[in-house]
């Protein structure tokens, strides 16, 4: 059997239904994945010589010597197989985002008294990261100010139960200068720490309402107490939270939490723009060039766009807002045009 021939034969055998293709070469090799709402129309076209095709087009078509599929419920499930197939194999006919391993994220460590640092490295088990931020700066600055709202103690003591009651430790300058509340040396509960590691998490997802709603809790309790020195340190820290939200690009309060994506493209690549808004204020932007492999539509790379981008920077906004309709329907968010 000619390798036409074998190719015939498996598209003859291919279902009306959503799924995933795969393509491979003479060699065993992957070289193309894809996803369509009709296995059998969608292959069937890349034989048909009815087909107009650019030249890219048909150098895969010359190179496929094997066709695999696998079955999915809706084209939207086919598109997240399509995206994790794409990352693991990276096939050369298929387009790909640029590689964000080397950005820098936000990380509350799993231990007792938790520090928060900046890493390039994203290891899940070691704790809860936020980012990765395409700004170094902008990341520093967030955790400056996490910094100095909170005493975040800085140093990497093993501050077991056993060390602390044992009086393992002592007090460094941190502590003396006010940034810490010495933890290490028993002056600080466990439950006091963590409600402040708590509203520092609030600040790495963005939402700064909740922190200054606390703050301003706090200041007025204090204040009717008469501990105005407390009440103070509450106001100031209120003025930093202010002055930090300044600085931040006011899109609209109405919009609290979407996802901004804009596609402009040329015949050989994409450009996406995407912008992250958090309580109305850009939190978050990033400009992304997708070199065309293909003759893929401008339609298909924003599709795949916010999927993969979403994923990366851990997106859960309600809305997507896009300057074309999307052509895939997600549970996880609506589309407004």
């Amino acid at each position: 059997m000619t390798s036409n021939e074998k190719l015939k034969s498996i598209i003859s055998t291919l279902p009306d239904s959503p799924g995933v293709y795969r393509y491979f070469n003479e060699g065993g090799e992957l070289i193309y994945v894809g996803k369509a709402k009709s296995l059998k129309k969608r292959v069937s076209s890349y034989f048909n010589k009815q087909s107009q095709y650019n030249r890219k087009t048909e150098k895969l078509v010359s190179e496929i010597r094997n066709i695999e599929f696998t079955l999915v419920n809706n084209e939207f499930d086919a598109l997240l197989l399509e995206n994790n197939l794409i990352k693991q194999n990276q096939p050369k006919y298929n387009i790909m985002l640029k590689d964000d391993k080397t950005f820098p994220f936000l990380c509350i460590i799993k231990e007792r008294f938790p520090r928060i640092i900046a890493t390039r490295k994203f290891i899940p088990k070691h704790g809860e990261y936020y980012g990765p931020y395409s700004s170094v700066v902008a990341m520093k600055n967030i955790l400056e100010l996490v910094r100095q709202l909170y005493s975040i103690r800085t140093c990497n003591l093993f501050l077991s139960e056993e060390n602390i009651r044992q009086n393992k430790f002592k007090v460094c300058l941190e502590y003396h200068i006010g940034n810490c509340k010495g933890p290490c040396a028993g002056l600080q509960e466990e439950k006091n720490y963590l409600d402040d590691i708590a509203q520092a998490r609030n600040i790495l997802k963005g939402d700064l309402s909740v922190v200054e709603e606390a703050f301003a809790s706090r200041m007025v309790a204090a204040a009717e107490k008469m501990e105005f020195e407390k009440a103070e340190e509450f106001k100031q820290k209120l003025a930093l939270l202010e002055n930090f939200q300044s600085k931040s690009l006011v899109v609209n309060r109405k919009l609290t939490n979407i996802d901004v994506f804009t596609i402009a493209s040329s015949p050989t690549a994409a450009f996406i723009n995407y912008l992250r808004v958090k309580e109305g204020s850009i939190n978050f932007s990033k400009n992304t060039e997708i070199k065309k492999k293909l003759d893929e539509t401008d339609e298909e790379i924003l599709n795949y766009a916010v999927l993969e981008l979403r994923s990366t920077y851990r997106s859960d906004n309600p809305e997507v807002f896009t300057n074309i309709p999307l052509t895939i329907k997600s549970d996880d968010f609506e589309n407004v045009v």
